[in-house]
């Protein structure tokens, strides 16, 4: 598996054929895709750690959903990619809403987990202070933030049943640089949302019954504005929270069988 490092971000590239690009949200990195690569045979798969995440450095400069955008064009630019269906998670969601609104030839479809327009305003105030937390107590502010995010955004079945599922959100928290990912904190809570009735692209949105960042209203809302896509489906996960890929990873495997050949 070729691993680029692009503009400071790292970047893995594995597979042949059709590209798909796959963006992780807020304290993920391309692991959180590794569930959902079963779906993925017989296409190129692009998964950047985004800068301040994992092994990618921080962009010079302040850190917003724009730069991550920019980045992912520059990705693609050097890597010879000029379509791509486009997976996100998260936060990754909303930087692949405003990449299908900046660059609609590159984004061929969109499948989009826990997916949002912006953040509410009470949510960007928790965001803020977690971001000012990791910045001020580094290590120790994200040991912190991880265990309050196990508890707040996985189900209570996968917090009971799933320990391995359990350990890897923990662990992709816990990882995560605390500047760095401060700096993220600061961008999705700046979000401008995307003209999303302006996508065109297929779109997939993917969310759990007890998704408290993606919850099912909200997300059903949301494919109401999509009216310019060519097809939206709205799945809802039983028994899952935030992390759809991790937490269902079968039911997000199945889906994605079914949507991206569709596309082709």
């Amino acid at each position: 598996m070729p691993l680029h490092t692009i503009a400071n971000v790292a970047v893995e590239d594995e597979g042949e054929g059709d590209a798909v690009v796959c963006l992780h949200g807020l304290g993920g990195t391309s692991n959180t895709w590794t569930p959902l690569m079963p779906a993925l045979g017989g296409y190129r798969v692009i998964r950047p750690d985004l800068p301040g995440s994992g092994r990618s450095g921080a962009a010079g400069g302040e850190l917003t959903i724009e730069k991550l955008t920019e980045c992912v064009t520059t990705i693609c630019q050097r890597l010879g990619v000029s379509r791509a269906h486009v997976l996100g998670h998260s936060m990754g969601t909303i930087v692949a809403q405003h990449l299908a609104v900046a660059q609609p030839r590159l984004v061929r479809s969109l499948a989009l987990f826990g997916p949002l327009v912006a953040p509410p305003d009470t949510a960007r105030a928790n965001i803020r202070a977690r971001g000012e937390k990791a910045q001020a107590e580094g290590t120790r502010g994200m040991h912190d933030i991880a265990l309050a995010l196990v508890n707040a955004s996985l189900s209570a079945d996968t917090r009971e049943r799933q320990p391995v599922a359990t350990a890897f959100v923990r662990e992709s928290l816990m990882r995560q640089d605390p500047q760095g990912y401060a700096r993220s904190c600061a961008a999705l809570a700046a979000t401008v949302a995307a003209q999303v009735e302006r996508i065109e692209a297929p779109t997939l949105l993917v969310t759990g019954d007890e998704d408290g960042v993606a919850p099912p209203q909200a997300v059903r809302a949301m494919a109401e504005r999509l009216a310019a896509a060519k097809g939206v489906r709205t799945i809802v996960l039983q028994r899952c929270g935030h992390w759809t890929p991790v937490e269902r990873a079968e039911d997000c495997v199945r889906e994605l069988r079914q949507f991206l050949p569709a596309q082709r």
